[in-house]
């Protein structure tokens, strides 16, 4: 099936992942407006974990320099932490009441930095731009808006073409029998130099171990039913009964997170790992293959039998504005960088993120880029927010989660058990 330049942007605009950070699921009022003033400040921080890493520092640089040099008198340093710890950071200065100015964050974390009451409305930052509709829910809490949208998509699988055409696998698997005989498949590759070969290099470090959230939903469980943590349903254990057995042969590796699965798939070592679009660039940046690129195929989540919805946990960034001094020219700046054709269709050509704007996802590199055109079609287009992202404590929920998970993985509990302390605790957590 081709995609046309309407159909992608219809996938995009489309993708069911609206009020991803809202619990109510409200939209915004029209008559609410941030009533944001100018109060002359134009010098604040951008803080990111993008300047922290090797991808994007070099292209947030450019874009900072070239709205600095664009508005006279505005000053904008960059902070930065690493991925893993930037939202403790974060919490940690708005504690100390020392965070000010833009905050980029993963559209996870939005609902948690808005409970702490110090973001401000931009609502009337928004309108009039060509922000698409779900984009542009990604920035609300509540209906409140309080971030502008940098990019979105979804988590999901990508395979390495050429490795599973050495393994005889012609096709991209669409059920999880088809999916586990291709893993086997590549495990059959043997020794010589294909002994390093991980088939999937999925996440079991606790760290990532949220990614089996979407595995969950495959099985059919809903996780969260009514309001009420389900985990530990028929479902969910058979979700990781699954997972545990492709461990235990040795399909899926241990000691494994994003950082490890990326470097497996630049060194050509893995058939198969889990990312957000962004991930393809850090891929090519290091693997010696200069040819990757075009062997890097995303396809959608296996599912049980044929017919059933493929399933993928959404994903974007945002940018948000602390309420005090400079939110003003913070908000201005948030906007020009993800809205403006000047500085998106450069950020997209140099990271690979796609843009948010209608006329930013209809520029001709966007269009042309195949990789772009297929993520949304086989994972966008079927991504849905986390059932976890409502709960102010969710990032701990995830982490029991996680470390359940981690326990049932290396035998220290059963599928039942582990999975049943999980719930428990992240019950304990939710109130």
């Amino acid at each position: 099936m081709s995609v046309t330049r309407r159909s992608l942007l219809g996938l995009l605009a489309a993708t069911p992942i609206l009020a991803a950070c809202a619990p109510s699921g409200g939209s915004s009022d029209s008559g609410s407006k941030s009533g944001l003033s100018d109060d002359g400040v134009k010098e604040f921080p951008l803080t990111s974990w993008s300047a922290n890493e090797a991808v994007t520092k070099e292209p947030l640089a450019t874009i900072i320099t070239k709205y600095t040099g664009a508005n006279a008198g505005t000053s904008i340093s960059s902070p930065s932490y690493p991925y893993n710890d930037y939202l403790n950071q974060l919490l940690l200065q708005v504690r100390g009441g020392e965070l000010r100015g833009a905050v980029q964050l993963d559209v996870a974390w939005l609902a948690t930095l808005a409970a702490t009451g110090k973001l401000a409305d931009i609502a009337s930052v928004t309108e009039g731009v060509d922000y698409t509709e779900a984009s542009l829910e990604l920035g609300k809490v509540n209906g409140k808006q309080y971030a502008v949208p940098w990019t979105q998509a979804g988590i999901g699988l990508i395979a390495n073409s050429e490795l599973l055409q050495r393994a005889g696998v012609t096709s991209m698997p669409k059920t999880i029998d088809e999916f586990e005989a291709a893993l086997r498949a590549v495990k059959g590759l043997g020794g010589g130099p294909n002994s390093g070969i991980v088939p999937w290099a999925a996440m079991t470090k606790v760290d990532q171990l949220k990614d089996v959230l979407p595995w969950m939903w495959v099985f059919g469980s809903p996780i969260v039913d009514n309001g009420k943590i389900v985990i530990g349903d028929d479902a969910s254990v058979a979700a990781i009964t699954w997972y545990k057995k492709l461990y235990d042969e040795k399909l899926i590796a241990p000691d494994i997170n994003r950082f490890d699965a990326r470097a497996l798939m630049s060194q050509g070592r893995t058939a198969f790992y889990e990312d957000a679009i962004g991930g393809k660039a850090t891929v090519l940046k290091s693997s010696p293959d200069p040819a990757l690129g075009s062997k890097l195929k995303p396809f959608a989540r296996p599912v049980r039998k044929s017919g059933d919805k493929p399933r993928h946990l959404a994903w974007g960034h945002v940018v948000a504005v602390i309420d005090g001094p400079a939110a003003y020219a913070a908000a201005q700046f948030a906007k020009t960088i993800t809205a403006d054709p000047a500085y998106t269709t450069d950020w997209f050509a140099k990271t690979g993120l796609p843009p948010t704007t209608k006329k930013g996802l209809a520029d001709q590199k966007v269009q042309t880029d195949t990789f772009t055109v297929d993520f949304t079609r086989e994972i966008a287009a079927n991504a849905s927010a986390s059932p976890f992202w409502g709960y102010p404590s969710f990032s701990q929920m995830e982490k029991v989660l996680a470390e359940q998970v981690q326990a049932i993985l290396i035998g220290k509990a059963t599928p039942a058990a582990g999975l049943a302390e999980a719930q428990k605790q992240m019950t304990a957590l939710a109130k």
